[in-house]
Order: structure tokens, then C-alpha cells, then sequence
């Protein structure tokens, strides 16, 4: 399913990014006043990493039938 609809398979890997990255500098024990300072890179930082990711799950050529019959 990922690999039809790669506009989920790229949100999807973004959401979780974020979500741990969020989870361990809200649990890090920083206290700012202001801690956009904080996340702006943080989020900067998962969306190129996530970017890197899907690049790596769409450069995986999938298998079709046809390439199932020549391995056999």
C-alpha cells in the first residue's frame, strides 16, 4: 500500500519522526521560555531525515509478477 500512495508512505514516516523527536525533547528537561527555539530545528531536522528515508524506500524497485516467474 506504501508504495501506491507515496504521499502516505512520506506523512506516515514523517508522523512517527516527529512524534519520537517531540517525545525526547519534551522529556529532556529543557525548560525555555520560548521553545520554538527548540523545535523549529528539531522539525527541519525529522522532515530532511524523513525525506532521506522515503528516498530510500522509493529507490527499492518492487517485484512484480513477471520478475517473480524469472527468479524461479
Amino acid at each position: 500500500m506504501f508504495r501506491t500512495i507515496p504521499a502516505l508512505r512520506r506523512v506516515s514516516i514523517y508522523m512517527v519522526l516527529s512524534y519520537i523527536a517531540l517525545i525526547t525533547v519534551n522529556n529532556s528537561g529543557y525548560e525555555l521560555e520560548n521553545m520554538w527555539v527548540i523545535y523549529a530545528p528539531m522539525f527541519v531536522g525529522v522532515y530532511i531525515f524523513s525525506r532521506w528515508i522515503d528516498s530510500k524506500f522509493s529507490a527499492v524497485k518492487p517485484i512484480n509478477e513477471k520478475d517473480k516467474a524469472e527468479q524461479q
